[in-house]
């Protein structure tokens, strides 16, 4: 185990966001330690080199963020997903799924198990910094290719249920606003390009965003994009 906290963050006037890395490869974990200790905004606190050390350190560290290859020894990632962000996890942190692999049982097991962001490793440094900042407000990014690849397959599954699922959309106890704020989070626009189309403040958008989640009982702009495809709100392309 690293605990790299020691002294981090000292003299600086605003917190850092935390992360743990998790890999079993030294390298990658040194690539991604490099590439966000570059950033003014973030430190690495720790780093595990398979699935039960950073379930362990996670624990002890409380990071604000842990980021989690899927394939390590000892505990895969989804497990460790699963342990420290699923729907049992007393106290849950926010897992970053990072993986060569973007195979769809391992999106759909790293989201449902409570990821909040699903990277692969040749996404590039710039997701892999915005995925940590996305996880640390609560939001959640998925690698472009993988997130097209998700809800395309998503939005095949309509045709067969369609009618119930229109009636679930028509029995919602979303508003109409709320539904065009749903509606734009499933077609990939971040708050301020919501903010434009629909001609609200960033506030407004962040509002109706948590009174979507509250309503439906989901945890991030995933499962409110999913919901989307699933329900047939998003047109067809």
């Amino acid at each position: 185990m690293t605990d790299a906290s020691a002294g981090a963050g000292a003299g600086g006037s605003e917190r850092r966001i935390r992360v743990l890395i998790a890999d079993d490869q030294e390298m990658v974990r040194t690539g991604f330690r490099l590439i966000l200790q570059l950033q003014p905004d973030i430190e690495v606190v720790g780093e595990a080199a398979d699935g039960a050390e950073c379930v362990e350190l996670a624990r002890k560290l409380r990071p604000d963020v842990c980021l989690v290859d899927i394939r390590m020894p000892k505990l895969d990632g989804l497990e460790v997903t699963r342990l420290l962000a699923g729907p049992k996890a007393v106290d849950p942190l926010r897992v970053v799924v990072v993986t060569t692999f973007d195979q769809d049982d391992y999106v759909y097991g790293a989201l449902h198990g409570g990821a909040c962001g699903f990277l692969l490793k040749d996404a590039g440094p710039g997701l892999l910094v915005e995925a940590v900042r996305a996880a640390s407000r609560g939001d959640a990014l998925v690698s472009p290719a993988v997130t097209v690849r998700l809800l395309e397959r998503i939005g095949e599954q309509r045709p067969a249920a369609e009618a119930a699922r229109r009636a679930a959309v028509s029995s919602s106890p979303l508003t109409g606003r709320e539904l065009d704020v749903v509606r734009l989070v499933a077609e990939g626009r971040t708050n301020q390009e919501i903010c434009a189309e629909l001609f609200v403040s960033l506030s407004t958008v962040k509002t109706h965003m948590a009174s979507v989640q509250g309503k439906l009982k989901l945890r991030n702009r995933v499962e409110i994009a999913a919901w989307a495809w699933r329900c047939g709100v998003v047109g067809d392309r």
